[in-house]
């Protein structure tokens, strides 16, 4: 196993976990209602593009650190989960240029299609609101070497990241078409 990172606190690191993930989550919520009208000479849906290879990034690292974790290769696990966390910050500042430069979109598609997009959708959002904590205080016990509580909460962090690290792509791909 690793030596750990940092040093353990868990009433410092609970509080600055919970209010990043309050601010966050506040501001992907205030995203909605606003829309800046400028115009930056490219399609701001780049962003958007942008996100999704963002996205599948992450899923590919979550399996390859999954597989290196099993082979007992800890540090290119290590690695490769600090690698997705920091394409998580990324995509997080990408994901608010995009709604602030394009605002919302609407989905067009009608029947089955639009049941089956607004179901990804839901569980997508849904799930991306309330990843981050969990994802960050499984870093966190990593961190520290608490390497017991680390798997116990990987075990239910991973496929909830996974998911959305995966849906995230496919919501992308449905909606595009119906960018302005």
């Amino acid at each position: 196993m690793l030596p750990a990172v940092i040093k353990k606190n868990d009433t410092q690191a609970k509080w600055l976990i919970g209010i990043f993930s309050f601010v966050v989550f506040a501001v992907v919520v205030l995203l909605s209602k606003f829309k800046l009208n400028v115009e930056l000479g490219f399609n701001v849906h780049v962003f958007a593009a942008a996100n999704a290879v963002i996205n599948t990034i992450i899923a590919i690292l979550l399996i390859a650190a999954l597989v290196v974790v099993k082979q007992g290769k800890y540090l290119l696990h290590k690695k490769l989960m600090m690698t997705a966390l920091v394409l998580s910050i990324i995509f997080l500042v990408s994901y608010i240029a995009h709604h602030l430069l394009a605002g919302e979109t609407k989905f067009g598609g009608t029947g089955a299609v639009k049941v089956l997009y607004l179901l990804i959708l839901f569980t997508h959002i849904f799930l991306a609101a309330v990843i981050l904590p969990f994802i960050l205080f499984t870093a966190y016990r990593a961190l520290t070497a608490e390497f017991a509580t680390h798997k116990k909460l990987a075990k239910y962090t991973w496929p909830l990241w996974f998911y959305v690290a995966v849906t995230g792509p496919i919501v992308y791909l449905m909606i595009s078409p119906y960018y302005n």
